[in-house]
C-alpha cells in the first residue's frame, strides 16, 4: 500500500471490554487496522463485524479464508463462506499469551463495491505455541462500511491498542 497513513480512530484497553468499535470517516475507501499487544480474560477467537451507519453487519455474509501457520503442528488453510463474522484468530490467557495483527481494508465507503479485506495476525498460544494467520475475506454487500467491531467471542479484552488509519 502506498501513501501516508492518518490515523481516525484508536483505543486502548485500561479496563476489560467484550467489544471495540472504530469509526472511520465517510470518504475514505482504504484503510489499515492494526491490533497491538492484545490479551484476553478468556480463550477466545477474536472476530471482526463491518459497521453500516454505524452499527454492526451480522448478516451472512461474510467469507473468508486463511492460511494457518504453527509453530507446534502442521500448517493448514481454512475457509469459511456464508459467516455473520470474520475469525481473525484464537487467544490465550496463559503467561505472555496476545494477539498481534494487521487489516487492510478496501472499497470501505463505495456502496456499489464489496469491502475486502487481507489478514496478518500472529498469537501465542499455551506459552511455547506460536501461530500465524494470512488471507482475507469479502462482505459479499454492495453497500458502504464506515467502521469496524472488533469481538472478543470468550470474555473480554484485557488489555491492547487497536487503531484505525485511512490510506492518503
Amino acid at each position: 500500500m502506498a501513501g501516508q497513513l492518518v490515523q481516525v480512530a484508536t483505543e486502548t484497553i485500561s479496563s476489560a471490554v467484550s467489544t471495540v468499535t472504530l469509526i472511520g470517516t465517510t470518504t475514505d475507501d482504504v484503510y489499515l487496522l492494526t491490533l497491538n499487544n492484545v490479551n484476553t480474560s478468556a480463550d477466545c477467537s477474536v472476530t471482526l463485524r463491518f459497521l453500516v451507519s454505524g452499527s454492526a453487519d451480522s448478516s451472512a455474509n461474510y467469507d473468508r479464508a486463511l492460511f494457518n501457520l504453527r509453530g507446534d503442528g502442521a500448517f493448514t488453510s481454512s475457509a469459511t463462506t456464508n459467516q455473520t463474522q470474520f475469525n481473525l484468530c484464537s487467544i490465550g490467557t496463559g503467561t505472555q499469551e496476545q494477539g498481534n495483527g494487521k487489516i487492510n481494508i478496501f472499497n470501505a465507503n463505495d456502496s456499489s463495491e464489496y469491502t475486502f479485506f487481507t489478514v496478518e495476525m500472529s498469537s501465542r498460544n499455551n506459552d511455547s505455541h506460536l501461530r500465524g494467520f494470512q488471507g482475507g475475506g469479502v462482505l459479499t454487500v454492495a453497500q458502504a462500511t464506515n467502521g469496524i467491531r472488533i469481538i472478543n467471542d470468550g470474555g473480554n479484552f484485557t488489555s491492547g491498542t487497536f487503531s484505525l488509519y485511512k490510506v492518503v
